[in-house]
């Protein structure tokens, strides 16, 4: 199904010569860093929406399913599907560092859209719990349940899917992709919308990845 493995050697002659280009050493610094502010300014935006009143939009589709917590089986499929897309985005520098900045970009327009469409938490809502998120992101006194629109763990795996290039890998993580979108709907953790925002997401932040740093 997938590619003849990569062996050490040459995943360390990738790295060595996308490393001796000053672009790829600045571009990579700076969406290391633009990530590590990111995940600086989460709590306190996080707090902010959570505490300002917001609307439920119309969801048919939510309404008629009902809610169970399925939270250990989406977590269990996202970090197979980061393990998986990590290890065939790592021995393709120009390629992970594309993933980088698309996933910096993905998060950016999220903030954005977060700001903008201020969301109460769907009915029946029953609360995600991924035990590394919520220790080191969004700790918070309360559950935060307004970080809606788009899903943003349905846009990551999705993004993996588009940056480790057609293929066995691709078909899984887009799999992956369809799985974790069903699964945060019977978890009520997302309105349907958020699903189809996130589907419309992970390909522009890819595609504007690749203008400011190149295919890869």
């Amino acid at each position: 199904m997938f590619t003849r493995p990569t062996s050490l050697v040459s995943v360390r002659a990738a790295w060595r010569q996308a490393w001796a280009r000053p672009a790829f050493r600045a571009r990579l610094g700076a969406a290391l860093a633009g990530l590590v502010g990111l995940a600086a300014a989460l709590p306190r935006f996080f707090a902010w929406i959570q505490a300002r009143p917001g609307y439920q939009p119309p969801d048919a589709l939510l309404r008629a399913l009902p809610a169970r917590d399925v939270s250990t089986a989406t977590f269990l499929v996202i970090y197979a599907c980061l393990v998986l897309g990590l290890a065939g985005l790592v021995p393709r520098p120009p390629r992970l560092l594309r993933a980088l900045w698309g996933y910096l970009l993905l998060h950016l327009l999220r903030l954005g859209t977060l700001a903008l469409l201020p969301w109460e938490a769907p009915p029946q809502l029953l609360v995600l719990h991924d035990p590394l998120v919520d220790r080191w992101f969004y700790a918070s006194a309360t559950s935060i349940t307004k970080d809606l629109f788009f899903s943003g763990h349905t846009a990551t795996v999705l993004l993996l899917a588009l940056a480790v290039g057609p293929g066995g890998r691709r078909r899984l993580l887009l799999l992956g992709t369809g799985v974790v979108a069903v699964l945060v709907l019977v978890q009520h953790a997302h309105y349907s919308w958020d699903v189809l925002g996130a589907l419309a997401a992970a390909p522009l932040a890819w595609w504007l990845a690749g203008r400011l740093v190149g295919r890869g």
